[in-house]
């Protein structure tokens, strides 16, 4: 089943050129996807920021289904949080959807003065209409749980979310449900930790996120961790879209699992492993075995089905999930990776695959990258793929990717 919707003929595709050895500020691209269009899979804009290496990561919409009902409201303005420069970009998409023009900056000393936050990541509008918007960490890049509240007019910073001296040791994505009262927020890892590369000798020091952040919705405090395991570094979050489910799930990107949260009968919340992406033994790559390392996930407008993105193994995987508690595998497709047949890495030990997947060539040429941010159109019938995760992480890993 899809929604009823308009099928999608523009998307917005954050690009970034930090890291890439040019002096070039990060910009939104605009890309035609209408089959019947001239410029059919062409990026018809792009709007630089006024700033150099700012990295634009996530982004996020000014109202959401939140705001359902208001007519009051239009989706109208773009959230652009810089993960390093720790500015925030609001664009003006409804005056020219086809031709988006800043409209704001939030300079980053606001961000660090006013909240005492910095790396800012995940934005969501709330019923409110303010925006919300979770961070990595504090200003000296240290790991800190906390949210950035913006007015939903005029962009200014109205403080911080979160109230009480209680927050977690790190921060990275949320999901909110206001009818059983919660948000849960989840963690990557200690911002000046990560931000170079990945480092294994930074594992097993608690230097990586291993809890789900339980938060009172009403009052605003953080009531309750849940440990997904150490260095697990639970990423993306999401509750099933049914507003009376009390459950979803999270993927943890360095354990490579997907882990269903719940509320329990005594009304607080607990996480269970559903899906474990086994490890390949290679040769040839930084370790001894390669982890899938779940980058992103999402689940269909109709909470039938789970996807989510291997950054490493590279494929995108569908699980049926009419069962939550036993999530079955329905689809599977490669999408490059770091086991491409003749690449780098020998695949010495492999529990499901017979042979290494071919390279993804799109009309001749390579893709470099694995797949990592994924979009499911309104009507599910068509999934957008990037593949960038983070430039220090391309460069490291995919060293021709950041070109």
């Amino acid at each position: 089943m899809g929604f009823l919707s308009p099928r999608e003929e523009i998307v917005y595709v954050p690009c970034i050129y930090r890291n890439t050895g040019r002096k070039k500020p990060d910009f939104l691209a605009t890309v035609d996807v209408n089959p019947d269009s001239p410029h059919y899979c062409q990026v018809i804009h792009r709007l630089p920021m006024p700033n150099l290496g700012d990295e634009l990561h996530h982004s996020g919409w000014n109202t959401c289904s939140s705001c359902f009902g208001d007519t009051s409201k239009k989706r109208n303005r773009l959230i652009l949080p810089s993960l390093i420069s720790s500015r925030i970009y609001v664009v003006d998409v409804g005056t020219e959807p086809r031709a988006p023009r800043l409209f704001k900056v939030v300079n980053p000393e606001d961000v660090f003065w006013k909240c005492n936050l910095g790396y800012p990541h995940t934005s969501h509008c709330l019923g409110s209409g303010e925006i919300m918007i979770s961070a990595l960490g504090d200003p000296a890049g240290n790991g800190k749980g906390g949210f950035i509240l913006l007015d939903g007019e005029t962009f200014e910073i109205k403080g911080n979310w979160e109230k009480g001296d209680k927050v977690p040791p790190m921060g990275y994505d949320f999901w909110y449900q206001p009818r059983h009262n919660v948000l849960i927020s989840t963690e990557w890892g200690i911002p000046k930790c990560l931000g170079y590369g990945f480092d294994p000798n930074d594992l097993k020091k608690g230097r990586y996120g291993r809890r789900l952040n339980v938060w009172d919705w009403t009052t605003h405090a953080y009531v309750q961790a849940i440990d997904v395991g150490e260095d697990a570094a639970p990423l993306e979050i999401r509750f099933l879209h049914n507003p009376d489910a009390a459950e979803g799930f999270v993927g943890c990107t360095i354990s490579s699992a997907i882990h269903r949260f719940y509320k329990t009968e005594r009304g607080d919340w607990a996480a269970e492993k559903v899906i474990q992406v086994p490890s390949k033994k290679v040769e040839g790559w930084l370790l001894p075995e390669m982890p899938g390392f779940i980058t992103d996930i999402l689940i269909s407008l109709d909470d039938r089905f789970l996807y989510f993105s291997n950054w490493l193994h590279g494929d995108i995987r569908q699980y049926d999930i009419s069962n939550t508690r036993q999530p079955k595998l329905v689809g599977q497709v490669f999408v490059g990776g770091s086991i491409t047949k003749g690449g780098p890495v020998v695949v010495c030990g492999d529990e499901e695959l017979q042979s290494q997947p071919e390279p993804f060539v799109i009309k001749g040429k390579r893709v470099p990258g694995g797949p990592q941010m994924i979009q499911l159109s309104l009507d599910g019938k068509r999934l957008y793929v990037t593949t960038s995760l983070y430039s220090a992480w391309d460069r490291q890993f995919y060293p021709d990717l950041p070109r």
